[in-house]
């Protein structure tokens, strides 16, 4: 049998690998504490979980519209509506299987031999596998740790070239926790006004976890790009809903058709539950949200004392997501080694910074959506380790 060799080309999420290693390390009886898989630990909220019960029950259980069911559409344009101040066509918007699918549809339509794609690095590392698949170029775009892991807007559009065709920006950012400040994308909309090749994909599926008490700044917010920007957000994170499989993109209006005979080839629709449970999600009671961000909060400040405690460690404070990203060169150790010795000899599993890209080596990405306990225990052994 003969693969294409496009299949080489793409790349892994080196925390499902962790995952099961983490598994197998625990059916074998050890002792593991999982702070690498990016999901959280809170349950989906009970009047989230009966809507789709409900939905079942009323029927619905054949297929959908490829672009989604009408209502949950309309559900997505009044929630960016209320919480962006930007005013969407329901029409625009395509209900998709998970965030990855927006990106992956993305690059895909950006992407091909003699194109380039800009995307941050470190980054979740689907970017830069989407990008080489597409058979473009990829280009990254450094975040620096003396920044807080922001890029510097000058920097992002001194690397826009005339065959620069997608820009992906990732505010709150996977893996770093960075939040890119509000002057930056003022600084960064304003420049790429001269450059109207370039579409953006801006990847907000963090967007409801922010920790300094700003606003999420949203790209559609700019009217000078706003036609050139493909919005990615879902219910995975903001409400506890990884498994469901429900993610949603805003697109332009002139690449709509395109994104929807994609989805028609591929997955066809969402499954219909879970579409009326995330009209639910988005139009009912949103304490479930505020309360998980204030316990992400805590544990953000407790993992981040405790990092900046440990021998060989340092790490900036993380403004968003769930993820905090230690500088562990002091350790003298790479990444890769420490991921290793991390898991292997003291039973937490983390995920390197180089799963993330080159500018990540030096640093590990430690995921706090687990329990306080879990996250003291983690430090201890970690501590323990690092004293040998």
């Amino acid at each position: 049998m003969t693969l294409a060799a496009r299949i080489s080309r793409l790349g892994t999420e080196s925390a499902f690998t962790v995952l099961a290693r983490a598994e197998a390390l625990r059916a074998a009886g050890r002792s593991v504490i999982n702070l690498g898989i990016g999901q959280p630990d809170f349950a989906t909220p009970d009047h989230v979980v009966e809507a789709a019960v409900r939905a079942l029950h009323d029927g619905h259980h054949g297929y959908t519209p490829a672009n989604g069911i009408l209502p949950l559409r309309e559900a997505v344009a009044a929630d960016l509506a209320a919480r962006q101040g930007v005013e969407i066509d329901p029409d625009c918007v395509l209900i998709v299987p998970g965030g990855k699918v927006t990106m992956f549809f993305a690059i895909l339509m950006a992407g091909e031999p003699g194109a380039e794609i800009l995307y941050p690095d470190p980054g979740f590392p689907i970017y830069r596998s989407a990008i080489e698949f597409s058979g473009a170029t990829p280009v990254p775009i450094p975040l620096r740790e003396e920044t807080g892991f922001a890029f510097s807007a000058d920097e992002v559009l001194s690397r826009i070239t005339p065959a620069t065709r997608l820009l992906i920006v990732n505010s709150p950012g996977n893996p770093t926790g960075g939040v890119v400040p509000r002057a930056e994308i003022d600084r960064l909309a304003a420049g790429l006004e001269a450059h109207p090749q370039v579409t953006i994909l801006s990847d907000e599926i963090y967007s409801r976890l922010i920790y300094s008490g700003e606003p999420h700044t949203c790209l559609l917010a700019y009217p000078a790009i706003r036609d050139r920007v493909i919005l990615l957000d879902g219910w995975s994170k903001s409400y506890a809903m990884t498994g469901w499989r429900l993610g949603y993109g805003v697109w332009p209006a002139a690449w709509v058709e395109g994104a929807t005979r994609l989805a028609i080839n591929s997955f066809s629709c969402v499954n219909a539950a879970s579409q009326w449970a995330g009209i639910v999600a988005l139009e009912g009671p949103q304490g479930s949200v505020e309360e998980m961000r204030i316990a992400f909060d805590e544990r953000r400040r407790v993992i981040l004392a405790a990092l900046n405690k440990l021998p060989g460690v340092s790490c900036v404070e993380p403004w968003g997501a769930f993820y905090a990203m230690p500088n562990i060169t002091g350790t003298g150790m790479t990444a890769r080694e420490a991921e290793y010795r991390l898991l292997e000899e003291a039973g937490v599993a983390t995920i390197a910074g180089t799963s993330f890209g080159e500018h990540g080596e030096g640093h590990l990405r430690f995921s706090y959506a687990a329990s306080l306990d879990d996250i003291a225990e983690a430090m201890t052994r970690i501590e323990a380790l690092l004293a040998c």
